[in-house]
């Protein structure tokens, strides 16, 4: 808790009385997103007191506070992976962090593999439930009473309330059948999954596969804060539709989806 509040404290320092309401976390080839922000206050990872810091390319590392669809924003401009030897508390730590800045609810977007054959590349998944397949979770070891119960219930980690927003936001959109809604599976990485394994995830009724995105969840969920989290299906992984996979193909298809994305998110925003 200590290092949680020399963290805030100094954030807070920077952007004086900005009063943020909602957390957005940007994840691999989605960092464009920021030019549509009207950005007030950058805060470099490496300057805020125990943060760490992004090593991972396309993750520029910075904590950006200002308004998006006329709301109050902190952004984080990359996230934390388990697979870049970060322990699960310091994956979530910036969570816990906007949270005491005052964020009310939390949006999290990642690239990820679309085990579901109906999906597509640049489809946005919806996520609704996920499957923790990491090696632990930020909850182990004694439990922070300041910030939420030893027990946190998981029945609905994702809210409904926020799908359903989204889900009308792309129908008025026009790519509503580009938006999908289904389950998230977190593996640790970083390498990508064989096909026998790929096969596993989807008997056990994943439809997308990555490596972050559950740790952060959990600590929302713990938290108390509401989450809507996106996935944009950068590459295929059911049956005959695996082929090798290049973090440039990632990125790629990644930027064609990001306008969508941006689109959905910005319209959310502005309905809640």
């Amino acid at each position: 808790m200590q290092d949680l509040h020399e963290a805030t404290a100094h954030i807070r320092q920077r952007i004086g009385d900005f009063q943020p309401e909602f957390g957005i976390i940007l994840g691999t080839g989605l960092g464009a997103l920021v030019q549509d922000i009207a950005v007030e206050f950058t805060v470099p990872y490496a300057d805020i007191p125990h943060f760490p810091v992004s090593t991972v390319e396309s993750h520029s590392g910075n904590l950006l506070a200002g308004t998006l669809a006329g709301r109050r924003v902190l952004v984080m401009q990359g996230r934390f992976h388990y697979y870049e030897g970060y322990t699960m508390p310091q994956v979530v730590f910036p969570v816990r962090v906007m949270k005491l800045l005052g964020i009310q609810k939390l949006f999290v977007s990642n690239a990820s593999g679309g085990l579901n054959p109906d999906y597509d590349y640049s489809d946005l998944m919806l996520i609704d439930d996920h499957i923790n397949l990491q090696p632990t979770n930020p909850l182990v070891g004694p439990n922070l009473d300041a910030l939420g119960p030893r027990f946190p219930d998981m029945l609905e980690p994702y809210d409904h309330a926020l799908l359903a927003l989204a889900e009308a936001a792309a129908q008025e959109l026009g790519f509503a059948d580009k938006v999908r809604r289904g389950v998230y599976a977190s593996l640790p990485g970083p390498m990508l999954e064989t096909p026998a394994e790929y096969r596993y995830l989807r008997t056990i009724g994943a439809d997308a596969v990555g490596m972050s995105t559950v740790p952060e969840v959990i600590a929302a969920v713990h938290l108390g804060l509401p989450v809507l989290a996106i996935s944009v299906i950068t590459d295929l992984c059911s049956p005959g539709k695996i082929k090798r996979v290049a973090i440039a193909d990632i990125l790629r298809v990644a930027a064609a989806a990001e306008p969508r994305l941006t689109a959905l998110l910005k319209a959310v925003l502005a309905k809640v």
